[in-house]
């Protein structure tokens, strides 16, 4: 399977987990449930929901936890993500995770978005971030 290729049963599982996800959303603060569902290039699916903190700057979104879920098991090769949440509009990931998803994804991963509906918009990573920071753009200056 390639990044820019999903099943159609991976795709609705993948979406399913994503709605079920921002059920478990901790935000008690903004009220704006967010989930997330990570598929690996081995097939593992990881679910993640945003979770508020008093300290606002403390919160962590729930694409982030989806990925630290994945990497903290081991999973460092990524085949899509959606992202879930309570409005009719199709929200997208914040800059910090769209920066921290960078660091794990192939610019042509798809990446969904789904509205409180179901309905979805479908994307590849690089349309979100085209301009992606990397250590490779470091690198060229240090030697």
């Amino acid at each position: 399977m390639t990044t820019q290729t999903l099943e159609l049963e991976q795709r609705k599982e993948l979406f399913q987990l994503a709605l079920e996800a921002k059920e478990t959303s901790y935000s008690p603060y903004s009220k704006f449930r967010v989930g997330a569902a990570l598929l690996t290039q081995d097939g593992t699916l990881f679910k993640g929901c945003n979770v508020e903190n008093a300290s606002y700057g403390a919160a962590i979104c729930a694409e982030r936890t989806a990925f630290v879920k994945a990497v903290s098991e081991g999973h460092l090769k990524f085949s899509a993500l959606a992202i879930s949440s309570d409005q009719t509009e199709f929200i997208a990931p914040c800059g910090i995770c769209r920066q921290f998803v960078s660091e794990f994804v192939s610019k042509d991963m798809p990446v969904y978005f789904l509205n409180k509906d179901g309905e979805h918009k479908e994307y590849r990573f690089e349309q979100l971030l085209p301009l992606a920071f990397g250590l490779e753009q470091g690198e060229k200056y240090l030697s």
